[in-house]
């Protein structure tokens, strides 16, 4: 194929003009390129490379090999994030009538047995289990002012049965002492109870107690506590799990209150102390919250 520049045609061997749709690829980027010429928008080397470029045998694109991939910076774990600054402090809340801690009559710290992860059986005279659907409970304690963990602190945590009463208080488990606990904080600062769905009774939203201590000394002994406060349980889980066989009549006391309502959750609807959850009702759920102490 020849091209005559001073008729601007195109020619077969022969000698024969090749019709414009037939003249293909180069012909259509020479008059692509001789058209950019003519406005100036083309440099010579532009239009050399590109020439080039469609005359050159193509080859096969090469797959980035692992080598070649982006990396990216490792997300930073739970404990490095929570560790990297302040945090808001939980509020104080009452210990409520039935604490266990001498306060109000009875002390269940100075009891041996009581430092302990299972929470769900009496220990001493009694082995009595409560019932009710299967619940962990993670609570995270770390400094406040600088979101260091709290290792070596220790975690008193209580809370009432599915019944909504409360061991060694309540008529007919005054001789129980379970759902009661003392737990050492790990390197992370946090502790780990096994329990039960607590009930919803009369007047309060669905929760949990607990104080805190500098180390499981101080809490056996029942020394200065360092914060007392609450966790509040979700609307969902509560939902789920009242729902169930045994909790009838936590159904009618949970349709008449709220967070908004409830007289310790009800300040802030208990924003810094609604607890996050994970599982099932019928698997068990797992609840866990980090506090500022």
């Amino acid at each position: 194929m020849t091209h005559d520049a001073t008729e601007t045609k195109w020619r077969d061997a022969e000698g024969q003009i090749i019709d414009e749709e037939d003249r293909g690829l180069v012909y259509d980027i020479r008059t692509l390129v001789d058209r950019r010429k003519a406005l100036g928008l083309f440099g010579g080397i532009a239009a050399t490379s590109l020439l080039a470029a469609c005359s050159a045998s193509p080859t096969p694109t090469a797959s980035a090999s692992p080598s070649a991939t982006a990396t990216t910076t490792p997300t930073a774990t739970p404990e490095a994030t929570a560790t990297s600054g302040p945090l808001t402090e939980v509020p104080d809340e009452t210990g409520g009538p039935f604490p266990g801690d001498g306060s109000n009559g009875v002390n269940v710290l100075d009891d041996s047995g009581v430092v302990r992860r299972d929470i769900r059986s009496s220990f001493g005279s009694s082995t009595t289990t409560a019932p009710g659907v299967p619940l962990t409970i993670n609570l995270t304690v770390r400094e406040a002012a600088t979101g260091n963990a709290m290792a070596g602190a220790a975690v008193y945590l209580w809370h009432c049965n599915r019944d909504g009463d409360y061991s060694l208080y309540s008529s007919g488990v005054e001789n129980e002492n379970y759902l009661r606990g003392v737990q050492e904080a790990d390197s992370t600062g946090t502790v780990s109870f096994t329990s039960i769905f607590p009930g919803a009774y009369a007047g309060r939203w669905p929760h949990i107690h607990f104080e805190v201590y500098s180390d499981v000394a101080t809490a056996v002994a029942s020394g200065p506590i360092v914060k007392t406060s609450q966790i509040a349980l979700p609307k969902e889980a509560c939902d789920a799990v009242y729902a169930t066989s045994g909790y009838e009549q936590s159904v009618r006391n949970m349709n008449s209150t709220s967070l908004a309502s409830d007289n310790v959750f009800g300040e802030d609807g208990g924003i810094h102390q609604i607890a996050s959850m994970s599982g099932s009702a019928s698997a068990g759920y797992t609840a866990a919250l980090t506090i500022g102490v």
